[in-house]
């Protein structure tokens, strides 16, 4: 008749190979598919996943907090200081002349103004040598400055440790 018999794993599922050959094979798929996921993510998302934004500005001002929810949007990790922006402008050693209605540091650098975030991105990534973005004054039309179709041409400024700047990229 039908006797109980033990049940056994075919050869394959009990893994033909010693235990440190199949770690160390673990290791290598799992290392590729970390790589492929890695490039499935865009590379504005890589650089702003790890970002940490410290941002100085008025508790009252409007434009400063649309700006905050720009940089939120694009993935920033934003930290608010509602204290004013003067003293870190200063602290952080951002010319007058470039002066806005906040400041910011991420990474090194110093922002100030309504710079767009992929614009913070690019800094990121290319990481020149410099004290940081500007966009100067309050331009109609840059994040936290929306005012329907109204845009006002603006340039953002790449501004260097001797207080000059380039332009860093021209928004018309």
């Amino acid at each position: 008749m039908n006797e109980p018999r033990e049940f056994r794993q075919p050869v394959a599922w009990r893994g033909d190979r010693p235990a440190p050959a199949r770690r160390a094979r673990r290791a290598v798929l799992c290392s590729l598919a970390a790589l492929g996921a890695t490039l499935l993510v865009p590379r504005a998302a890589i650089a702003t996943a790890a970002s940490r934004i410290e941002v100085w500005k008025s508790p009252t001002c409007g434009c400063c907090t649309g700006w905050v929810e720009h940089l939120q949007a694009a993935g920033f990790a934003v930290v608010v200081h509602d204290v004013g922006n003067a003293a870190a402008r200063k602290r952080l050693g951002m010319p007058a002349q470039f002066g806005s209605c906040h400041t910011a540091a991420v990474g090194g650098y110093a922002i100030e103004g309504h710079v767009p975030a992929p614009d913070i991105v690019r800094l990121l990534e290319e990481r020149p040598q410099a004290l940081g973005l500007a966009v100067p004054g309050m331009p109609v039309g840059s994040p936290g400055m929306e005012m329907g179709d109204q845009r006002d041409p603006y340039d953002v400024l790449l501004v260097q440790r001797d207080g000059s700047s380039r332009v860093w990229r021209s928004v018309r």
